[in-house]
């Protein structure tokens, strides 16, 4: 395998998933800048996500018709220059107009560069490529919080942006270089209608939950909006039943292999959204951290991630998908519980054991998830898989931030007392839970499931022969 081609995508992404919670540490000085206040910006960046929410449906098409290469490039374009746009704003306008262009741009890069990823990758060498791209995902969100800090602190804000640029110029340059040259397919008009109504669904969904999930707004407008969302997706439903080339083709679920994978990392990225909210909310109201130390805390679940890739191939031959994906989340349900056992006089090191084994299970569960999707379909629907997983993605980690923000509101609203450790202990088993039914799909898969992929069935039958070599 060519680690070039997944570790430039794997940068793209990087930049893409970091830039989206960078910031969160930010926002007062941004804030103060730009003449608001800290609630209000929040909501505002809400905006990043419904972008993302509208376009990452139509990602698919785009690959199709004018090249899954030219596109991911372009996308890194129009996220440099959103973020070149953020960094200049000097009102609300222009920074949530700019937001917007970034998020147009993101939602470009994460499904074309994994389809360019499965176009380039022969299948038995798909698992070791995830594993490339899927860190670098993991980590981005983790080290987003505390670099925002220590830029804002030590240099500007405007710098969280303006790092983008070089990183993105370079990503341009190096993709026209090593990703080979796919050509667009002269095929449909754009299903119009199932743009509206996917965009739709997927920016009410993500952008209600964002809303049940801030105090900026009251619960009722969030609900509604995510309300308007599932009534979209099911007139979508009705009418990609009927469009001969829809936007999202939904006949993949009926597909086995992929309808366990979507259904299972969804499910899993419920816990996964919600843990980096919970945790550094519970290290700095309860615990008493400041921001810097519990980033510099809750970081170490990266280092888990990255110890994984050295051995997801070798553990996929082992024992194949069906029972990696099934411990793996059990496993790392189990470790989400965990967390409501921590107290402040924890030591950090048994804390930093805790997420660095969590962030191991997590990274194997989503590198054999992501892999999986594209186990065993073929070439042509890979675009559509990819930008399905895309948006499914970005739904269930807004899920995963709304669930642990209303079990903490509830819990305090029940107790009649402000936000306390109770609150965090019930929030935690919660999302663990929820993380646990991430087992479900996985346990109808045939033993032999995506065996091309993860060469399972190749291990075992070169066992056999090898002894009867031996024996002759």
């Amino acid at each position: 395998m060519n680690r070039t081609l997944p570790l430039i995508l794997a940068v793209a992404l990087f930049m893409e998933q970091m830039d989206s919670t960078v910031i969160a540490t930010s926002l007062p000085a941004i804030a103060r800048d730009i003449g608001t206040n800290p609630v209000t910006l929040k909501l505002a960046l809400t905006t990043y996500l419904v972008a993302l929410a509208i376009f990452i449906p139509v990602s698919g098409w785009m690959a199709d018709r004018f090249g899954a290469k030219r596109v991911f490039r372009i996308a890194i374009g129009v996220f440099v220059l959103g973020s070149i746009a953020c960094a200049v704003s000097n009102s609300l306008l222009a920074f949530v107009l700019a937001r917007f262009l970034q998020g147009m741009g993101g939602a470009m890069m994460t499904p074309v560069a994994r389809l360019v990823l499965v176009r380039a990758t022969p299948k038995d060498k798909l698992v070791s490529a995830m594993a490339w791209l899927t860190v670098p995902a993991l980590i981005g969100p983790i080290a987003g919080p505390p670099l925002g800090g220590f830029i804002t602190t030590y240099f500007s804000w405007h710098w969280i942006f303006l790092i983008n640029v070089p990183i993105g110029l370079a990503g341009i340059a190096l993709s026209g270089r090593v990703l080979p040259e796919f050509e667009g397919e002269e095929r449909a008009r754009l299903d119009w209608t199932g743009f509206a109504l996917s965009g739709l669904a997927a920016s009410g969904i993500v952008f209600g939950l964002s809303v049940i999930s801030l105090p900026a707004l009251p619960p009722a407008v969030g609900v509604m909006t995510v309300i308007v969302g599932l009534v979209s997706a099911w007139l979508y439903h009705r009418h990609a039943r009927v469009c001969p080339r829809p936007i999202l083709d939904l006949s993949l679920f009926a597909n086995h292999a992929f309808r366990a994978a979507i259904v299972g990392a969804s499910l899993f990225r419920v816990g996964v959204g919600a843990v980096p909210f919970l945790l550094p909310l519970m290290f700095q109201l309860i615990f008493g951290l400041t921001p810097f130390q519990s980033g510099l805390l809750t970081f170490a679940s990266a280092l888990g991630a990255i110890a994984m890739k050295f051995i997801a191939s070798t553990t996929l031959r082992a024992v194949g998908f069906r029972l990696v994906l099934i411990v793996s989340a059990l496993m790392g349900g189990g470790l989400i519980a965990v967390n409501a056992l921590f107290r402040p006089d924890t030591p950090h090191l048994v804390i930093i054991a805790v997420l660095v084994a969590a962030g191991f299970l997590r990274s194997l569960f989503f590198t054999s998830a992501n892999a999986l999707v594209f186990a065993e379909i073929g070439d042509r629907e890979a675009s559509q898989a990819a930008t399905i997983s895309a948006a499914m993605q970005q739904i269930s980690i807004a899920m995963g931030v709304a669930v642990g923000g209303g079990v903490l509101e509830v819990s305090s609203y029940l107790s009649g007392d402000a936000l306390g450790t109770d609150a965090f202990v019930n929030a935690f088993v919660v999302v663990g839970l929820i993380t646990l039914l991430a087992a479900v799909p996985y346990f109808s898969l045939p033993p032999d499931t995506g065996n091309a992929v993860s060469g399972h069935r190749r291990a075992g039958l070169a066992a056999p022969a090898g002894k009867a070599q031996a024996a002759e």
